[in-house]
């Protein structure tokens, strides 16, 4: 009866603020206090109280007691904020104050008129905002309430929050702090209720329109939060690190645990994962590149990060924490956190649902994203350790398993993007390949091979069977592979062949008329083949056998029509067909098919794609070893067939491409000011010059010489032996070489990743839809106007 009553007083209360066309009396003690006296044990409830129209109204009509209210939540909650240990009636109350502003906050923000409420000084007093924030913070470190005691400490209730040492009070060991203190289920719920007030506040960014201009001008919340004026700031960034990467959903492994006792520590790092992705992110400013600040801190390690403070009074402290950190302990820490998280929605049981599957490993790809890109010690110490691979494969799993839902298309853009990043750097390649197998139930066909075998195949299918809805991604996803390819020191038949096969499609005549772009993605997949036979030849005997097989796709690239009549005919018909029917292949096993959304379920839209040309920088060419191709071999195979039975190709025909000079500057420009390759250009027409320009430069000598060097020498084997089984060709061309008879080989050019406007808008959407999305329960943006996307039903 209590909990009714205290429902039905605070509904009355409601109706009383919102009925009342005169301004209610800010000192009357006894009708504010009905709003954080009563006990309303559940959040929902508050939703339920307060439906949306009469918060509305309330601003518009009775604009003064909607902003009496919030002076007065905030004031009590920091009343109860000063004193160290809290009363269960103050515990009821601010947690009250903090469930009804999280409530009203949003739509304050939703209308211009009340941007400056919170932060408007008034005779020298501290600001609303300042000293709501001021107030959470120190509630984040209040002993029995969202702390454990610690008994030494305290004696008299009259003692001062700021008195108190918040470094003693991390909320879990890890990355600066050894004391693991008892879990508390209270404890959790309450941390869990201000993180989400928190993240609240600092929502502001998602009732501007996706425009830049109008995201140039800083949050003053998360400014304020994360400057040197919180002054618990370092044991925040401690705790929220060390309460997410110490989790473990499935404990000792009990199967069912999660049916049987609750879980109170899920939704505390869910919102903290939220929380630090938000904190973390940098200011853009219209030359597109990071804050002065975040420049000056990208490789700043040399001071222990614990103790040391940034020199800038402008610093997020925060960034400022995330790259200093660089103890091999701590990043041992971190990283096996993420693996431990990332692997789990991936883990199989003899028992059907016996382990709790976590459901924030998007909200963890973005913050995996931002510790790569803020801290290059960090993502330098991944890349070195063999659990490189305990991150890939679970983001090739959501990338093929997310492929058919359209809710989940912002899932894979994450997802190549920290692929693109990480193969920017040549451990990588080197890494990949490692043996695959841990066989985790994807939907791809089975293999025996190595992790480059499955980022090939996982591409693949991405590409083919998303039915060109990830067409703005093709070329990031070739630029991975570029990048990876002159490490990669053999392909099975399955990748060689997949990999041979979208050369095929993309070399489509009507595909590459349909577009001023598509060409790019053919010269993408000639560097990845160069790459791997010009520096692992001996290895990819595989993928040499499948290009002798299909070596018509490279006649036909010599042979592309260039009269305009031909052209005209060609791209007039538009068929554009980029998929061809497969056999049907068997999956791995406990694979289940990739299943689209369901109806009705909620998505948000993304900002533009940006070209990959505006995302990466071409590094400097490694240097190459001229011993390795021109020492010629009196062992090597049979070339008295060399110019034999072999299309005769005219030098002139071939060309270099050279990425370094005009052409690769003429491609930057024309991807920059025209589309991503795939997309479809209705006002564009092909030319027999454009066509001819860029057909000069395809880099296909040294596939051709291979060709002229093997296809004589396969096809006399099989004559003079009767060969029907390819085993016996392979096992030929596994034994012989090419050394001294392919051009030098070509400069290994490596695109890294390189932030820009378009990335770090995409980034602040992608995150900021995400969260929306992970927070429909209570629904804290729901049915609010917000401007950042679009929400839409699948």
């Amino acid at each position: 009866m209590g909990n009714s009553d205290s429902k039905l007083n605070f509904r009355k209360a409601i109706v009383q603020l919102t009925s009342k066309n005169q301004s209610i009396d800010s000192n009357d003690q006894q009708f504010w206090s009905q709003f954080w006296t009563g006990n309303i044990p559940n959040i929902n409830d508050i939703y339920t109280l307060i439906p949306s129209y009469e918060i509305r109204a309330l601003r518009e009509e009775a604009p003064s007691n909607l902003a009496s209210l919030c002076s007065k939540l905030v004031e009590k909650i920091q009343q109860s904020s000063d004193g160290v240990f809290l009363t269960e009636k103050n515990q009821i109350s601010i947690l009250n104050c903090v469930r009804l502003l999280t409530r009203i906050i949003p739509y304050i923000f939703e209308d211009v008129e009340w941007k400056d409420f919170f932060w408007s000084e008034q005779n020298g007093q501290p600001s609303l905002g300042q000293v709501l924030l001021d107030s959470l913070i120190n509630l984040l470190f209040v002993p029995e309430f969202t702390v454990h005691a610690n008994k030494k400490n305290f004696n008299s209730d009259e003692d001062k929050i700021k008195t108190i040492d918040s470094c003693e009070y991390i909320w879990e060991a890890g990355v600066g702090f050894s004391h693991s203190p008892p879990q508390n289920y209270a404890h959790d719920f309450n941390r869990t209720e201000i993180l989400k007030l928190l993240l609240t506040c600092f929502s502001e960014f998602i009732y501007h329109s996706p425009i830049i201009e109008c995201h140039v001008q800083p949050n003053l919340w998360i400014t304020y939060f994360t400057s040197f004026k919180n002054q618990h700031a370092l044991p925040i960034f401690t705790s929220l690190l060390n309460i997410i990467f110490s989790y473990d959903p499935i404990g000792y492994g009990l199967p069912y645990n999660y049916l049987m006792f609750t879980d109170s520590r899920e939704s505390l790092v869910e919102v903290a994962c939220q929380l630090l992705c938000v904190l973390l992110e940098t200011n853009i400013s219209l030359n597109g590149e990071h804050s002065e600040f975040d420049e000056k801190v990208q490789n700043n390690g040399d001071d222990d990060p614990h103790l040391s403070s940034p020199s800038s009074t402008n610093t997020n402290l925060f960034i400022s924490y995330i790259s200093r950190i660089h103890r091999d302990e701590d990043f041992s820490f971190i990283l096996k956190g993420f693996c431990r998280l990332l692997n789990n929605p991936m883990t199989q049981t003899f028992l059907p649902g016996s382990c709790k599957k976590i459901s924030f490993f998007q909200e963890l790809l973005i913050l995996f994203w931002k510790f790569c890109d803020l801290n290059k010690k960090f993502m330098y110490f991944v890349l070195k350790s063999s659990e490189i691979l305990d991150i890939l494969v679970p983001v090739l799993y959501f990338l093929v398993d997310a492929r058919a839902d359209t809710s989940k298309i912002g899932l894979i853009h994450i997802g190549v993007f920290i692929l693109l990043l990480l193969s920017g750097e040549r451990n990588l390649g080197v890494r990949l390949n490692k043996p695959y197998i841990s066989r985790v139930p994807m939907d791809i066909p089975v293999f025996s091979g190595t992790h480059a075998d499955l980022l090939i195949i996982a591409f693949h299918k991405l590409i083919t069977s998303t039915n060109h809805r990830l067409q703005p991604l093709y070329d990031c996803l070739l630029t991975i592979i570029v990048n990876v390819s002159p490490y990669i020191k053999s392909l099975c038949m399955v990748s060689s062949t997949k990999l041979i096969h979208l050369l095929e499609a993309f070399s489509n005549v009507s595909f590459l008329l349909a577009n001023s772009n598509n060409y790019y993605l053919v010269f993408f997949l000639l560097e990845i083949l160069n790459n791997m036979i010009q520096y692992q030849f001996d290895g990819n005997f595989n993928l040499v056998y499948t290009i002798i097989r299909k070596r018509h796709i490279f006649f036909n690239l010599l042979n592309l029509p260039i009269d305009q009549e031909q052209i005209d005919q060609v791209h007039g018909k538009q068929t554009n067909k980029m998929k061809e029917k497969e056999p049907n292949l068997n999956s791995m096993e406990g694979a289940i098919p990739a299943k689209e959304a369901e109806p009705g379920t909620l998505k948000t839209t993304l900002a533009e794609t940006p070209s990959v040309l505006n995302m990466t920088e071409k590094t400097q060419p490694i240097p190459v070893d001229p011993k390795n191709s021109t020492t010629k071999d009196e062992d090597n195979l049979n070339y008295n067939f060399l110019m034999d039975n072999a299309p005769v190709v005219s030098t002139s025909t071939i060309g270099d491409l050279d990425l370094n000079r005009s052409s690769g500057s003429d491609m930057s420009y024309r991807l920059d000011k025209g589309q991503s390759p795939g997309k479809s250009d209705q006002q564009w027409r092909p030319s027999c010059e454009w066509v001819s320009n860029w057909k000069a430069k395809l880099p296909l000598q040294t596939i051709l010489r291979l060709l002229q060097v093997l296809v004589p020498q396969v096809e006399k084997i099989c004559i003079d032996k009767g060969l029907t089984d390819e085993s016996e060709i392979l096992r030929f061309l596994q034994n012989g070489t090419l050394v001294g008879l392919l051009p030098v080989p070509h400069p290994i050019l490596i695109r890294k990743y390189q932030p820009n406007l378009g990335t770090l808008m995409w980034f602040r959407t992608y995150m900021w839809g995400v969260i929306y999305l992970r927070n429909l329960d209570p629904p804290i943006w729901y049915d609010t106007d917000v401007k950042l996307f679009e929400i839409q039903r699948v």
